[in-house]
């Protein structure tokens, strides 16, 4: 099975599908990540360009990330970049990695560069419908990334709804966890989102909604039978 995560920034990747990815590599599934800002100018605790881009290597290394494609639109200003651009940057990751599954951001998230990037990639995975040589997606997903996700106050959009489970283990929580320890600056002490006991509570929940001991969840709103 062949994966592609697009995702706002980095971190977002590991936030929203840690476990999940740690899980699927170690099965011997493909996972590529598309990332629209790789760098983080409106952040808290702004590290340098080349040390954010050392914390995505080192994260997506440990994780077993296939391959990364790098996009430099601004960071928390994506609503000012003309929407077919972002588009377009999304195709052309999908037609090199060729995904089964794509998974990106929600749409009702109240991060603006989550919202713009989902609604880009909501009419990337349209592309073999104008390109028939294109491989066709099979599911798309949206993920959910803490201290975002949770805060939809649009109430013109639906929430997150998950009907989808990964069940990661225990083993899969500690890989997510140390994966975002390796961006400097993005975990934080509790009770933030980005904590460790939100973060292993929240996987907690997740897998009892399921059945499970620990899960991450998704929003399956495509997929071809």
């Amino acid at each position: 099975m062949k994966y592609l995560i697009v995702a706002a920034h980095p971190d977002d990747e590991v936030l929203g599908a840690g476990g999940a990815i740690y899980k699927w590599t170690r099965e011997g599934h493909i996972v590529d990540v598309c990332l629209m800002c790789t760098e983080a100018r409106a952040r808290a605790f702004r590290p340098e360009d080349k040390e954010l881009n050392n914390n995505l290597n080192a994260s997506s290394k440990f994780l077993g990330i296939n391959k990364i494609y790098e996009g430099v639109f601004p960071n928390i200003e994506m609503n000012t970049v003309p929407h077919l651009k972002l588009v377009q940057f999304i195709e052309s990751a999908i037609k090199e990695s060729l995904p089964d599954i794509v998974i990106t951001h929600h749409p009702a998230d109240t991060n603006n560069d989550h919202l713009q990037t989902s609604m880009a990639c909501q009419e990337a995975i349209r592309l073999f419908q104008r390109r028939p040589e294109v491989k066709r997606v099979n599911e798309f997903w949206y993920m959910e990334v803490p201290s975002c996700t949770e805060w939809a106050i649009n109430n013109a959009m639906n929430l997150f709804r998950p009907n989808c489970y990964v069940e990661v283990g225990k083993e899969g929580v500690n890989a997510k966890i140390t994966a975002l320890g390796m961006y400097r600056g993005v975990m934080r002490p509790y009770p933030h989102p980005r904590s460790v006991e939100y973060i292993t509570g929240l996987a907690t929940v997740r897998g009892s909604q399921w059945g499970t001991n620990y899960a991450e969840a998704f929003e399956c709103t495509l997929r071809r039978i």
